[in-house]
């Protein structure tokens, strides 16, 4: 199956944007989205949670959610830039304080996003790459995941940053949420990130790049991803395209969406 690849339009309001992405989800009719979004999407310039950006999220879920009938999980990031500014750290962190921090910021996290969700109940699941791995646990996640969404909550997902070591590490939540729609038996991942799809080079550095809206072999494109896009990330557009490879050889369509900057900037226009 193709990976698309589109963008959420950073020129118009944030109401309009997610009438925007609902308009292209239409397009695949799935009934199960699995959608991920990254520090960056969810912080301001000092790094600190968005409350408004974490409700706009939320709205354009929502809005998918009645639209097609559909069952969303969420994967989000965050926890580890809530925890620090709780605590008042800055990065570098060694692992025990990153782990700690994250530990803080697991539970201001949640309660953000349960109050983004006025109108849905959430559900938080941690998992570690063992969790997908060991046979067991595998139908264990799968099926608390089941029940979540049988009763109407969003499934709010992270790996377990304050227990996990490299050895079970998933590494990113890219990675991550392409395991949750194999879990989940999704038909569409949706990637929320500060740029809005895949260039054949950086646009920051080259405004005249082109975006590719539609790409059909990951593994050809791979070479034009990038580091991190932004400071208050881990992941990048490798990890992404990791994410798009891993859900594609599954038949799960990806979209990469900018949720960052943009969204962030219509977000505030609206104070």
């Amino acid at each position: 199956m193709l990976s698309l690849f589109s963008s959420w339009h950073d020129d118009v309001m944030m109401d309009k944007a997610q009438h925007d992405l609902g308009k292209r989800v239409k397009k695949f009719s799935p009934k199960r989205i699995v959608v991920k979004v990254g520090t960056s999407s969810l912080t301001d310039a000092t790094g600190k949670i968005s409350p408004p950006l974490l409700k706009e999220i939320a709205g354009a879920i929502e809005l998918i959610r009645k639209a097609l009938g559909a069952k969303v999980s969420l994967v989000s990031s965050g926890a580890g830039a809530a925890g620090r500014a709780a605590l008042g750290l800055s990065l570098p962190l060694t692992m025990p304080y990153k782990q700690a921090a994250a530990a803080v910021g697991q539970s201001l996290l949640m309660f953000d996003w349960a109050k983004a969700f006025e109108e849905s109940p959430v559900a938080q699941l941690l998992l570690t790459a063992d969790d997908i791995n060991n046979d067991q646990r595998y139908f264990n996640a799968q099926n608390a995941l089941e029940a979540a969404l049988d009763l109407g909550s969003i499934p709010i997902i992270n790996e377990n940053d304050s227990i996990t070591t490299s050895e079970i590490k998933f590494g990113d939540n890219d990675t991550l949420s392409a395991w949750v729609a194999y879990l989940m038996n999704a038909e569409l991942l949706i990637l929320l990130t500060d740029i809005d799809g895949l260039y054949e080079a950086d646009p920051r550095k080259y405004p005249e790049a082109k975006r590719l809206d539609v790409v059909e072999d990951v593994k050809q494109v791979q070479h034009l991803a990038g580091k991190a896009g932004s400071s208050r990330g881990t992941g990048g557009m490798v990890t992404k395209l990791r994410a798009a490879e891993i859900a594609s050889e599954r038949g799960i369509a990806t979209m990469i969406i900018s949720g960052g900057e943009g969204a962030r900037a219509a977000s505030q226009s609206q104070l």
